[in-house]
């Protein structure tokens, strides 16, 4: 027998050690190329104590939302769609819509928002935006990336733009898109005119866009009557919900729209016609995030408990109050009150304090969770969904003062919880009277 036939090829070799070493519980060498990282457990990132959040959003969840983000089903099947049967039921009355198109986006609001730019406009469609803050500006942004030609109506900072404004570039411009924010989070500005401004631009043939991350659900806003086109908005705000799941609603017309278009929408997520398939034919198009749409549901549903009359007058009284005790605190409320934003508030501050020192001391000294404001010399309080709680302004205001205090800045503390006590009190007699 010739020795060439016995001797083991370099190949058999090596499978022999790969035979062995998984018999001895060694892994295979490629494993084991990336070494495995030190984690830190989230106990030990985590605060000890929880943090309130009232900052712009994320805000707190109620218990029967947390209880349903820890569940998991089949993201399709009959029990699923049963519950997006119920999410699109209740997200209509919300939206305050009859329009069938009522979609979910996997994503933050600005997923639902670049969901409307992308299935709406395409290289050439003409598009005026109308900026008076960050995300207002960020929709002009996502129309440029598609392609469209966009125009923008700047609006000044803490100042709403005029309805003479807004017609003299709409005929200026003749957009088949206008974009707008019902409230812009960034600078706490009320886009009052809403209304008004969405009659100017359907009189010219265009759609409307209307962001309404923030304000849905906390104050006044009716798609139908009002004529919008396209409504959206994120789970994270107003309904507190979790953040990762929004919601959009298109106008007939705009549905329309989107169905003509010739050329594919780039985004095959956030392709309308795509998404159609798993929220209104309880069919495939990714898999869905279903624990978020199940805590949806249940954001939604405890809105509907409420009712939005009842709802939209608790964020009022709470929101007034809340400006009421920062007042008296000694401190500037950032926005004009003909166009100030009840959803979120924007307080200015000592000269010598910056927004980042005071959310860090609030946070760590009082477990009060607040926000900047991308540059502005401003911090800011959420006033959206489970935030709206009286014991939670009382602990705010109180933490607010003291933060200013003990950062060397001068507070009547004592007067701003007075007038907190008070503007809540009288709000309750004039319910009473009524």
């Amino acid at each position: 027998m010739n020795d060439t036939t016995l001797r083991p090829t370099p190949a058999d070799t090596e499978r022999h050690f790969s035979v062995a070493a998984a018999a001895a519980g060694a892994a295979p060498e490629s494993a084991v190329a990336v070494p495995c990282p030190e984690v830190e457990p989230l106990d030990g990132i985590l605060p000890d104590e929880p943090l309130l959040m009232m900052g712009a959003g994320p805000v707190p969840i109620p218990a029967a939302v947390a209880k349903a983000n820890s569940v998991v089903i089949n993201h399709l099947g009959d029990t699923m769609a049963r519950v997006i049967h119920q999410v699109k039921a209740m997200a209509r009355y919300v939206f305050q819509t009859r329009s069938n198109w009522v979609l979910g986006v996997a994503g933050p609001g600005s997923a639902a928002m670049e969901m409307a730019v992308s299935n709406l406009a395409w290289p050439g469609t003409r598009v005026l935006s109308i900026v008076n803050g960050f995300f207002s500006h960020r929709m002009a942004e996502m129309a440029r990336r598609v392609g469209a030609d966009v125009e923008t109506l700047a609006v000044p900072d803490r100042e709403i733009a005029s309805l003479e404004a807004v017609a003299e570039a709409i005929a200026r411009t003749r957009p088949a898109i206008v974009t707008i924010v019902h409230g812009e989070t960034s600078n706490t500005v009320w886009n009052r005119q809403l209304r008004e401004i969405v009659q100017i631009a359907k009189a010219a043939g265009a759609l409307v866009v209307v962001d309404a991350v923030c304000t849905l659900s906390t104050m006044p806003l009716d798609m139908d009557a009002w004529g919008i086109d396209v409504v959206i908005t994120g789970g994270q705000k107003g309904l507190s919900s979790i953040p990762g799941v929004s919601l959009i609603a298109f106008s007939d017309a705009a549905w329309a729209r989107v169905r003509e278009r010739t050329a594919p929408n780039t985004h095959w997520c956030l392709d309308a016609t795509l998404a159609e398939n798993f929220w209104h034919k309880a069919g495939y198009h990714y898999t869905a995030p279903v624990s978020g749409v199940l805590a949806l549901h249940e954001a939604l549903r405890l809105v509907c408990m409420e009712t939005l009359e009842k709802r939209f007058a608790r964020h009022q009284r709470c929101s007034l109050a809340l400006q009421s005790g920062v007042a008296a605190l000694g401190l500037a409320l950032y926005t004009p009150e003909d166009c100030r934003l009840n959803s979120v508030v924007g307080i200015g501050l000592p000269e010598e304090m910056t927004p980042r020192a005071v959310c860090d001391h609030i946070s760590q000294q009082y477990q009060v969770e607040i926000a900047g404001s991308f540059g502005l010399p401003i911090v800011r309080i959420g006033q959206m969904g489970e935030q709206c709680r009286e014991h939670n302004l009382f602990r705010t205001v109180h933490a607010l003062g003291r933060t200013i205090r003990d950062l060397g800045g001068k507070v009547d503390l004592p007067a701003g919880v007075a007038a907190l006590e008070e503007s809540l009190s009288a709000a309750v007699r004039e319910t009473r009277r009524a």
